[in-house]
């Protein structure tokens, strides 16, 4: 039997301290390893991210959420700070440390080339299977008076449906490739298009088409729509849509679209490394979502897969995202400085 130890009291006065319960000492050992289990997390997640190492696919999925594990990876720091567990905080630090290098660029704008051009304006989006409203989209053609929009998952009566409501008077230029089963794609524009072509591979459609500027420069535009990194063919199908879009380099080039990959992804920032830049990222906007936006909750998390990316030589003024009612995509809109 436990017994109670007696203090020392002034007369009159009697204190009894209890002895401190046995199972104390066990739930602190449990808040250790679950905080351990919690730093070796995040710092696992950061060193893999960092390296670009995707050992298996269900990670290449899971990396798309890094910027919630960024802020996660914050509460095992101040957890083990506030309880003095001072190796556990050092190993938390170092993860929220190369969380901060992977985020921190996405929020500061970057530096612009020295571009004096004309000014282009794309807009993008993917219309859910032509699922979208079309006065909707048109209201903000209207709004934002673009000079190229790029659509994806394109059906059939959408481009006749886009011409009833007036797209010919704002973007009387086109290419495009309407399809069933989500492989639709089109490039509308206000400047000629010439040299439309169709991206070689399976999987959703992907097109290019060449916009002339009055002033004569010549700027290929390709509408994107990668796989989808989900179960079946789309998982042989993924990588390999995202490696064919044509890399940086000779003639001016804007790729826009839903890539289905996030800037946490290896092989969109290799894409990007052959000379691009992402436009959310150069503007400070990388924390911009995109997508999937209809019918979900607030704290249903959002991921950024859908890009403009952008020749190295073209400044990137602005970048800005838009919910459209019925679609689960946001639409884009970039502002571009030529060179």
């Amino acid at each position: 039997m436990e017994r109670s130890e007696r203090i020392d009291d002034p007369p009159g006065v009697a204190t009894l301290v209890p002895p401190l319960p046995g199972g104390v000492r066990r739930d602190r050992r449990g808040g250790t390893v679950v905080l351990w289990a919690m730093t070796a997390t995040c710092l696992g997640w950061g060193a893999l991210r960092l390296t670009g190492w995707e050992p298996v696919f269900r990670w290449s999925q899971a990396v798309s959420f890094t910027p919630y594990l960024a802020v996660a990876a914050l509460v095992p720091l101040a957890w083990a700070a506030l309880t003095r567990r001072w190796r556990a905080a050092v190993t938390a630090f170092v993860a929220v440390a190369m969380f901060a290098v992977i985020m921190l660029p996405r929020m500061l704008p970057g530096t612009q080339p020295p571009a004096r051009g004309p000014a282009l304006r794309i807009m993008t989006l993917n219309m859910w299977n032509g699922n979208v409203s079309i006065s909707a989209l048109m209201e903000q053609v209207r709004r934002y008076r673009p000079d190229v929009l790029t659509l994806q998952e394109v059906t059939g009566p959408v481009p006749e449906r886009l011409a009833a409501e007036g797209m010919a008077g704002l973007l009387p230029y086109a290419y495009t490739l309407p399809e069933e089963d989500a492989n639709g794609v089109a490039i509308y524009a206000r400047h000629p298009v010439s040299e439309g072509r169709r991206l070689p591979g399976t999987g959703p459609g992907q097109a290019a088409a060449i916009v002339t500027m009055p002033d004569g420069r010549r700027v290929e535009i390709v509408s994107v729509h990668a796989c989808a990194p989900s179960s079946g063919w789309r998982t042989a199908c993924w990588e390999p849509s995202v490696r064919r879009l044509p890399g940086a380099g000779g003639p001016l080039r804007v790729l826009a679209g839903d890539f289905n990959a996030t800037l946490d992804h290896a092989v969109l920032r290799g894409l990007i490394a052959t000379g691009y830049r992402d436009a959310a990222d150069a503007t400070g906007h990388g924390l911009t979502m995109t997508w999937p936006y209809h019918e979900q909750p607030f704290f249903f998390p959002k991921i950024a897969i859908d890009h403009v990316l952008a020749d190295e030589r073209i400044a990137v003024r602005d970048f800005r995202a838009v919910t459209l009612p019925g679609d689960d995509h946001r639409l884009t809109v970039t502002d571009l400085t030529l060179p």
